[in-house]
């Protein structure tokens, strides 16, 4: 289409994309997309492509597309009250109400909610947090943090760190020496293939141990995992898992991060990851799904635990040092409120658990005997198909071939279907929005299987 303004011109010269070959984009080598407009599970370009949004943008968008009532709840905001600081006990109604909403939500555990903008510079939150606790508590040197290879945590400099993804560290000096690696509950991918679940969850647990015993418990602070493993495969964990995990980290004193960035506000059918595992936490890491990404907003729930000795902290050292200046800003704060009435009202929660289950069932039943399919997997409105060069002695492709974006391209130029190519693997993965029917659930089996087809026969 003919377009008489300089949009795609501009955008290669001004605009720095993130996850990006940023060479290849601004010689115009690389596709690039203007969106103009969106509606339930489907997004438009300005050239009129109505594209079926497999991944609710990057796993954000819970409620759908265009909804009214937050688009509302934004501008009621913006037109009262767009900005003021939460520094030193100033609050708006939104940010107060919200708080409540999330703390209604969230394991019995949980004591306050601390707000910035993203999972990123929340995860910074809890990793400062984590390092005052210790230190009030007499431990200066119990600060290292417990990550797992493929977790997801962020792009900053410490939560880069605790990100076990090779595109995140090379060439960026991370990780930092306060962060550590473990094995990834990652079953299909274990080295010895005639393993069970329980041995290899027993596996996960010994080399845990053994980490902790070659540190010293008395240098470990925390351990941080995402519920489900998200941009590490999509991968949820085997059964046994997290009973086994707590029960070390409880062993040795390390408080639990459980990283809900992804599965918070109801991504795999219940309101939390924690409550469908039966984790513990001691903090809570949430974005995404808090407003649907119709505004920026995270926050650290904090555990009583925790919190007891921040308090004690306060008193002993006066007001304590952290902040960002968008802090629980109002209009987040109200997308938020609108955001979560929204959920409920729409019993959406219930509908991610349904609807993914069979978007998976069907998955599985359309691919899993594929030559090339080695796993479909998936836990509520999350599934991802992972594919092997051969599947009996599960042999991966080369990572030159790009099977995974080849897929995933082909995807979308054949049937107009966003999915996601993950990285380290050829993984296609699907975070749907929660309105997801099982019609919508069907277009995207299809179209995969059409997509594999193409690209593997």
């Amino acid at each position: 289409m003919l377009r008489n303004d300089q949009l795609e011109q501009w955008d290669r010269e001004n605009f720095f994309h993130p996850s990006t070959h940023l060479a290849q984009f601004a010689r115009g080598e690389a596709p690039n997309r203007v969106l103009r407009t969106a509606e339930g599970v489907f997004i438009e370009d300005r050239d009129g492509n109505k594209l079926l949004d497999g991944f609710a943008g990057l796993y954000c968008v819970n409620v759908g597309y265009g909804r009214q009532e937050i688009a509302e709840a934004i501008g009621e905001q913006a037109k009262e009250l767009a900005y003021y600081h939460a520094y030193v006990g100033h609050g708006t109604e939104a940010s107060i109400t919200l708080s409540k909403m999330i703390l209604d939500r969230a394991p019995k555990n949980m004591s306050k909610v601390y707000f910035g903008l993203g999972g990123s510079d929340a995860n910074e939150t809890n990793v400062k947090l984590i390092w005052y606790y210790n230190n009030i508590l007499g431990r200066p040197e119990k600060k290292k943090i417990i990550s797992r290879w493929r977790g997801y945590h962020g792009s900053g400099l410490v939560t880069g760190s605790l990100t076990g993804l090779e595109l995140f560290h090379k060439k960026f000096d991370l990780p930092v020496e306060q962060v550590i690696h473990t094995d990834a509950p990652y079953y299909f991918r274990r080295e010895n293939l005639d393993q069970t679940e329980a041995e290899f969850v027993a596996e996960c647990v010994a080399s845990l141990e053994a980490l902790i015993e070659r540190e010293g418990a008395d240098t470990i602070a925390a351990f941080i995992g995402e519920p489900v493993l998200g941009t590490g495969g999509i991968v949820p964990p085997p059964a046994g898992y997290w009973e086994a995990i707590q029960a070390v980290l409880k062993k040795h004193d390390i408080l639990l991060v459980a990283d809900e960035v992804v599965t918070g506000f109801g991504r795999l059918g219940t309101m939390f990851g924690s409550e469908h595992y039966g984790i513990e936490p001691d903090l809570i890491t949430i974005a995404k799904g808090l407003t649907s990404a119709y505004a920026p907003l995270s926050g650290s729930i904090v555990g009583d635990k925790m919190w007891k000795v921040l308090e004690q902290g306060t008193d002993e050292n006066g007001p304590i040092g952290h902040g960002w200046t968008y802090s629980a800003h109002p209009i987040g704060a109200a997308a938020g409120v609108a955001n979560l009435k929204l959920l409920d009202e729409l019993n959406l929660v219930s509908n991610a658990g349904e609807v993914g289950a069979y978007l998976n069932k069907a998955m599985s039943d359309a691919l899993a005997g594929h030559a090339n399919v080695g796993d479909v997997r998936g836990e509520g409105m999350l599934c991802a198909v992972e594919f092997v060069k051969d599947k009996d002695s599960r042999t991966f492709f080369d990572a030159a071939d790009k099977i995974g974006p080849q897929v995933s391209a082909k995807l979308l130029e054949q049937d107009k279907v966003i999915a996601r190519a993950m990285p380290q693997g050829d993984i296609l993965g699907f975070a749907p929005p929660f309105c997801l029917t099982r019609e919508e659930a069907d277009t995207v089996v299809a179209a995969t299987v059409r997509a594999v087809k193409s690209v593997l026969g």
